[in-house]
């Protein structure tokens, strides 16, 4: 795709997505634009073996919009980065069609790897503000990951990951529209439990309430007994 193409590219996807612009100028004031454009060239000048050139690029484009993309990531078509300050990919990154991310997402290491230690993520996937996902595995398609999660494993296809470390909340066989880009009404495991906590401290008390007027029925029947003759008389 030829300069021209991929600034034409990115206002259409910026423009799809973000329903806070009113103009294709507008675009070319965006973190994620200038970010995008940047990456662009530094990417195919890092294929071609200019390490330095193409990191002195990525490095301008750092500074000016506090997206950090390095040069060897490998970036498919329709990607956006809303707002996009502190966000960071690795170098070994991979990710598929029409991604989005948010503010202060890592796409990251752990810093054990050798070779491939940065994420695979595929088509459609969600990343919500401050998410971290870091190490060598694959975010599955049309996945959602919840804001301030903190990715350590695999993550299958159709999924809900939240909480740290993260986990799969909820996974089906639907796809993920990727106009659905609500990053708040996720599932919370903490909260459910919490739910389930109560619900089972009410059956309990309910029970233990339900034992004592038992044993106390059971006391006043021994306690009739004893005071009654043999044959209905009084002692």
């Amino acid at each position: 795709m030829g300069f021209i193409s991929n600034i034409k590219e990115e206002i259409r996807v910026i423009r799809e997505r973000d329903p806070a612009i009113h103009s294709s100028m507008e675009v070319f004031l965006y973190p994620s634009f200038k970010a995008m454009l940047h990456y662009r060239v530094a990417h195919r000048l890092y294929e071609k073996g200019h390490y330095f050139l193409a990191r002195w690029i990525s490095q301008r484009a750092v500074r000016k919009t506090g997206i950090e993309i390095h040069p060897g990531a490998k970036i498919g078509k329709g990607f956006f980065i809303d707002h996009g300050n502190g966000v960071i990919i690795g170098e070994t990154t991979i990710i598929g069609d029409n991604v989005t991310l948010y503010q202060g997402v890592t796409l990251g290491g752990t810093g054990k790897e050798q070779g491939k230690r940065h994420p695979t993520v595929e088509d459609n996937v969600m990343i919500s503000a401050g998410a971290k996902v870091l190490g060598s595995f694959t975010i599955g398609a049309n996945s959602k990951i919840g804001a301030g999660s903190v990715v350590l494993a695999e993550v299958p296809p159709n999924s809900t990951v939240v909480g740290v470390p993260g986990r799969v909340v909820k996974r089906n066989n639907q796809s993920l529209p990727r106009e659905d880009m609500d990053q708040i009404h996720l599932p919370d495991p903490v909260k459910e439990e919490l739910n389930n906590l109560k619900h089972e401290n009410a059956e309990l008390v309910s029970r233990v309430l339900e034992l004592e007027k038992q044993f106390q029925e059971l006391v006043r029947a021994s306690a009739k007994a004893e005071i009654e003759a043999p044959n209905g008389e009084e002692k």
